[in-house]
């Protein structure tokens, strides 16, 4: 069975499972979700902890001696496995299809990782752990979700929050989960019970978001050029390199411009996702909303903007021939040109970028 970390409290507390996978790339909640795991099988009786880390050159016969072995004490084991690669290898994987075969009594395995991806989840030994047990996935929350999860991580806490607050302080620590929870905390002991409020945000917390590069991608598809350019001037100023920026943004053009091609070469949307490689699946209504707005032949201008950032960057000489003295402002210039172009915005002509 597949379960989110909000539903892992519930769905233990009506009994323990054979086997656990938790996998994902956000730390704060796979973090928390294998500590709750951890906790409710001490409480269950599981007072032996085995760690084993399954990284490179890991002897997978471990794994099974201590399967076929009773516990030193006689008493309820957690198997606690730690595969940092994502996957156990040609050697692991027959290992977890036999264990997930016949687990043995009184034992949970309790196995962790970074996030799998549909190939890795479609593996047999992954199969396998998921029917002898519970995956639990763990994704980063989305900027339109995060209100929603600081309301119920408040209400778990026992401390109510204005929406407004709610939203000021997921506008203020987006992308860092872990520096969200922990504001938090210390709204919580500012607030002394009552609820918390805008006010109380806005005097005490700083602007902790943090972004990576290709966290532009999804509001330049949805059609939010304000957010799209918040994220770029929060990289700007974490002296992100314009190039990495650049890289990703490039990679999102070219990925729409292949899915924009096999929708006019007559494929479903559904089957055009399959044949642009990239993980487009869960970017499908942005993608949908994105070509919608903009035609094929408008996405593949974006790339001459790209061109120019890139000339920019590199201090190439402009198309014409001419030689231009470029700088970093200029790049990041042409990078916002671009990202308000991914949103829908019209541009007016502005050399190099046009």
């Amino acid at each position: 069975m597949r379960i989110r970390p909000e539903q892992l409290e519930r769905h233990l507390a009506r009994g323990h499972a054979s086997v656990y996978v938790v996998h994902g790339d956000e730390p704060l909640q796979r973090e928390e979700s294998l500590d709750t795991i951890r906790a409710a099988a001490r409480a269950a009786g599981f007072a032996e902890r085995i760690v084993l880390h399954a990284d490179s050159g890991f002897d997978w016969s471990e794994l099974q001696a201590h399967a076929a072995s009773l516990s030193l004490f006689a008493e309820r084991r957690l198997i606690d496995l730690r595969v940092p690669g994502g996957s156990p290898g040609k050697d692991g994987g027959p290992v977890l299809v036999q264990y997930a075969a016949n687990p043995p009594p009184d034992t949970v395995l309790l196995l962790s990782c970074g996030r799998l991806d549909r190939r890795s989840t479609s593996t047999k030994w992954f199969k396998a752990l998921e029917g002898a047990g519970d995956v639990i996935e763990v994704y980063p929350v989305r900027a339109h979700e995060l209100p929603r999860w600081i309301a119920a991580r408040c209400a778990s806490h026992g401390v109510a929050v204005e929406r407004g607050a709610a939203e000021a302080l997921a506008e203020r620590s987006e992308g860092n989960l872990l520096a969200c929870a922990q504001e938090i905390d210390k709204l919580r002991l500012l607030a002394e019970g009552r609820p918390i409020t805008v006010d109380d945000v806005m005097r005490t917390v700083a602007d902790s978001a943090r972004f990576g590069a290709f966290d532009l991608i999804d509001p330049a598809l949805e059609g939010n050029g304000a957010r799209a350019v918040r994220i770029l001037h929060v990289l700007r100023e974490e002296g992100v390199e314009p190039f990495h920026v650049l890289g990703s943004l490039t990679w999102a053009i070219r990925g729409v411009c292949a899915i924009a091609a096999g929708l006019e070469g007559g494929a479903r949307f559904d089957d055009a996702l399959r044949m642009a490689s990239g993980g487009w699946w869960r970017r499908k209504p942005a993608l949908q909303r994105a070509l919608k707005r903009m035609p094929r032949r408008g996405w593949i201008g974006l790339l001459d903007i790209a061109e120019g950032v890139d000339r920019c960057l590199k201090g190439a000489p402009a198309r014409s021939g001419a030689i231009v003295r470029w700088s970093r402002a200029d790049a990041w210039d042409g990078l916002e040109r671009l990202v308000l172009g991914m949103s829908g915005v019209k541009l007016p002509p502005a050399a190099p970028y046009n």
